[in-house]
C-alpha cells in the first residue's frame, strides 16, 4: 500500500512499506477531513487529541516489543489536536492572552491528564483546555520514558 504521510513541517513522505495496522489517525488536514465524523465531538471546554505513537523501531535500529511500545504509547505526553469544543479558551479571565493551542497543532500535557479511550481509529484523549502545558513543532523531539 502506498501511503502519503505529512511531517509536522508540511513536507510529504511517500512510503510503500506501511501496513494497515501501522496507519493511525492521520495528522494531515486532507486525511483528517475524511475521518473527522467518525470520532467523538468534544463538548464545552474540552479538546479531543490523538496521542503521539512513536515508531516501533528506535533510531538505533532496535525493534521494541509490543509491551514496551504500548507502555510508551500509554505514557506519552504529546498529542495532535483533532477537535476543540465550542467553549475552549472563551473564558477571558482565565485566558487573557487567548487560546493556548488550535486544531492541527501538536501539544504537550500532563501524563495523567484527560480521559483516554479507544475508538475504531485508535486511542484518543479528551483534555480540558487548561490541561495543555505547551506546543511543539515535532512530537519526536519529546523524549519518552521507557
Amino acid at each position: 500500500m502506498t501511503t502519503t504521510l505529512v511531517k509536522p513541517d508540511g513536507s510529504k513522505i511517500l512510503s510503500k512499506t506501511l501496513k494497515d495496522e501501522d496507519v493511525k489517525i492521520p495528522t494531515d488536514p486532507e486525511s483528517i477531513d475524511k475521518i473527522i465524523d467518525k470520532i467523538p465531538e468534544p463538548t464545552g471546554w474540552r479538546i479531543l487529541v490523538r496521542p503521539f505513537t512513536p515508531a516501533k523501531k528506535t533510531k538505533g535500529g532496535i525493534i521494541m516489543s509490543d509491551e514496551s511500545h504500548e507502555r510508551v504509547a500509554l505514557t506519552t505526553v504529546c498529542a495532535f489536536v483533532l477537535k476543540m469544543g465550542p467553549l475552549c479558551y472563551k473564558d477571558k479571565e482565565k485566558f487573557p492572552t487567548g487560546p493556548w493551542c488550535k486544531e492541527g497543532q501538536w501539544v504537550v500535557f500532563g501524563r495523567y491528564a484527560g480521559s483516554r479511550f479507544k475508538t475504531e481509529l485508535g486511542e484518543v484523549r479528551i483534555l480540558n483546555d487548561d490541561e495543555i502545558i505547551g506546543t511543539v513543532q515535532d512530537p519526536q523531539n519529546i523524549i519518552h520514558n521507557y
